[in-house]
């Protein structure tokens, strides 16, 4: 029995929801946005919440409930509230501007690296060393915060590089004489 899975999600006012078969869609504020569930979960409207069930009882029916349920909670968290990552850089000179519709990050190559932002997400840099990504889709939100991080990802030695903030650096010594 999936303990997330069991839960409805509660539709708050202001966001509407709609099933059609393995489709799921819901508007908000923000905002809408749409996710196409598994064949091995059944969805459908109960009072004002969504509730998402196992098929049967195969592994996979079971695996997939729980995941299903919260792509579902993700989905009108991300219309009413929306989803924010926040990237922070370190290393003598590095550094992020935005230049239109593009981040332009300084690195330490020989060249700068330029980042076109994609559709509905949102990018500010409040500080030349803070990037800060927005969007009401969780996936693409963490998606391209994963991309600007694979530029330059923390080296363990000093700790320079671009890294999610709060994120912990395994720290290594370096030789010794």
């Amino acid at each position: 029995m999936s303990r997330i899975g069991k839960k409805p999600v509660s539709i708050p006012s202001g966001v509407t929801a709609n099933v059609e078969g393995q489709t799921v869609k819901v508007k908000g504020p923000k905002g809408a946005l749409q996710v196409v569930l598994p064949d091995d979960v059944v969805v459908k409207m109960d009072a004002g919440a969504v509730k998402v069930d196992p098929r049967n009882e195969t592994k996979r029916a079971r695996s997939m409930w729980g995941t299903s349920r919260t792509l579902v909670s993700n989905l009108v968290t991300g219309v009413t509230k929306g989803f924010e990552k926040r990237i922070e850089i370190s290393g003598v000179g590095y550094r992020a501007a935005l230049q239109g519709k593009n981040l332009q990050l300084a690195l330490g190559y020989s060249h700068d690296v330029v980042y076109p932002v994609p559709e509905g997400i949102t990018i500010a840099a409040p500080k030349p060393t803070e990037i800060v990504v927005t969007g009401i889709d969780k996936q693409k939100v963490g998606q391209v915060a994963a991309e600007i991080r694979a530029f330059r990802p923390p080296e363990p030695y000093k700790g320079k590089g671009v890294k999610y903030a709060g994120e912990y650096i395994f720290r290594k010594e370096g030789k010794k004489k």
